[in-house]
């Protein structure tokens, strides 16, 4: 459960510098419908920069907003769906684009979630508190993003060999950026300089850490999932039915949509995804992998082990091999010449590295069950090529220019993809699974057994946590309400 005991003392102090800076927080509601955002706030974001630090960019944090860098409204869900050309089955794969939130990706909402709940509560203090978000890559620049947007100071943690774009972008954001030691897959690392931190600076520091905060999970079960549905009611046509929702399994966060779709569509399949390189669900297997924006080694403790279908493991060789394919001009070419839609081919620079990943899943996920053309697979792709652009750089360093030749190959990849390397989940094979929560969280991480326990025995555990949107949401308009006295 997310604490929500008030300090009523706290809060006003925190609403008072909120209101002598202008800063309004939206709801849930509004995120989920922005067609309820206040007129007068819809009418300053004509003026204000997609990216910009600006406060009313807190309302930007939705998948609704229109696709464009400047002074965009909200002209619906923003999504795509890559043909059967290019994916080589024929299920309808439907993602949703998160291109077009504030920092290019959906991690703002996960950290508003998770920064958001401690304000109106009065358990963070603005003054006297940094906020610290562990991450490998989004989720920090996201969560360093809205502590500016909130007034608050910022702690960026990230491993080292992340993207160069992420390193640049946070110095002018965030008030500190750590760099810890290895890849997207050594998140433990990110863990222990956490509790570095804590021991060395106190209650001055409040940890953020994506893999456990039950907000990060809310937002994406009452924001995203609702966007997948507004999507499907769009798409769907009579016959249609929707197989399952394929996500890598990064922090978990995200999962927290496709429990909201199973709820709508009980028969649709919870696929989740992670690098072969280090397979740690699959196999309790570890290693170092390329895929950024998936860190591993661990099971995330928001992560519902019980509600998931399939676990799948992607090459990361794949991913890399793909993002050349779709962003080099000799690749788009190729794929033009064989008959993918040109419109689809100029916008697959809509896919980042995970992003790739997930569509690399959600056709895994359709060969496997063979489904069919009144079949539907939703995914998401998180982030775009603009936070990668030095990796084609460096790729091309590596293996020379990008030719014809190369994107047969890696066009033949992508049609040839098969199913091996994934599990279809046991009731044993789930438990499995959750069971590997023991070593990070009860043996590392301090969190209790018993709760370990209630997320696999309980049945009203997740639900109990969806339950709390509706008093969040009334914690915020009180919370706004203290704002406008200072304002």
């Amino acid at each position: 459960m997310i604490d929500l005991t008030m300090d009523p003392i706290q809060r006003d102090k925190t609403a008072k510098l909120c209101g002598e800076k202008g800063i309004l927080l939206p709801t849930f509601r509004e995120m989920r419908n922005p067609d309820q955002v206040p007129a007068y706030i819809k009418d300053e974001l004509k003026s204000i920069g997609l990216w910009d630090v600006h406060s009313r960019n807190l309302y930007r944090v939705t998948w609704e907003n229109e696709p464009v860098s400047n002074g965009g409204g909200y002209t619906g869900v923003n999504y795509m769906e890559i043909p059967s050309e290019l994916t080589g089955v024929k299920a309808r794969i439907i993602a949703l684009v998160g291109k077009w939130f504030p920092t290019g990706a959906h991690k703002v909402g996960a950290s508003y979630g998770c920064l958001a709940p401690t304000l109106i509560a009065g358990h963070f203090d603005p003054v006297a508190n940094k906020a610290v978000w562990p991450s490998t890559g989004n989720y920090c620049r996201g969560g360093a993003y809205i502590s500016r947007l909130l007034g608050c100071e910022s702690i960026a943690i990230l491993p080292e060999e992340m993207s160069r774009e992420r390193f640049d972008w946070l110095a002018n954001i965030a008030g500190e950026t750590i760099a810890t030691p290895g890849c997207e897959s050594n998140v433990k690392e990110i863990f222990d300089k956490c509790w570095e931190l804590k021991g060395a600076r106190g209650d001055s520091v409040y940890i953020f850490n994506q893999f456990d905060q039950e907000g990060n999970h809310l937002w994406h079960y009452e924001v995203t999932g609702p966007a997948m549905e507004k999507v499907l009611s769009k798409e769907m046509k009579d016959g249609d039915s929707v197989a399952g929702v394929c996500l890598s399994s990064g922090s978990a966060g995200t999962l927290g949509s496709a429990e909201y779709i199973k709820e709508l569509y009980p028969y649709a399949k919870i696929g989740v995804s992670e690098a072969l390189q280090c397979p740690t669900l699959l196999s309790n297997g570890f290693g170092g992998h390329r895929i950024e924006g998936i860190g591993d080694k661990h099971v995330p403790w928001i992560h519902n082990v019980r509600n998931t279908d399939m676990i799948l493991a992607v090459d990361d060789e794949h991913t890399i091999r793909l993002i050349r394919l779709f962003n080099e001009p000799v690749g788009r070419k190729f794929l033009k010449d064989h008959g993918v839609d040109p419109q689809i081919v100029d916008n697959l620079d809509l896919l980042g590295i995970s992003g790739v990943c997930n569509l690399i899943t959600a056709i895994k996920f359709a060969k496997y069950y063979e489904l069919a053309e009144n079949d539907i697979v939703v995914t998401v792709f998180t982030d775009s090529m603009e936070l990668y652009g030095s990796r084609l750089k460096e790729l091309t360093e590596e293996r020379g220019g990008y030719t014809e030749v190369q994107a047969g190959r890696d066009f033949e990849i992508l049609q040839q993809l098969t199913t091996d390397n994934l599990l279809e989940l046991s009731y044993t094979d789930r438990k499995r699974v959750h069971n590997l929560k023991y070593y990070t969280w009860i043996e590392q991480q301090a969190r209790e057994i018993k709760d370990l326990n209630a997320q696999w025995y309980d049945r009203d555990y997740w639900k109990s946590i969806h339950r709390q949107v509706d008093k969040i949401d009334e914690l915020i308009l009180e919370f706004n309400e203290v704002v406008k006295r200072y304002s």
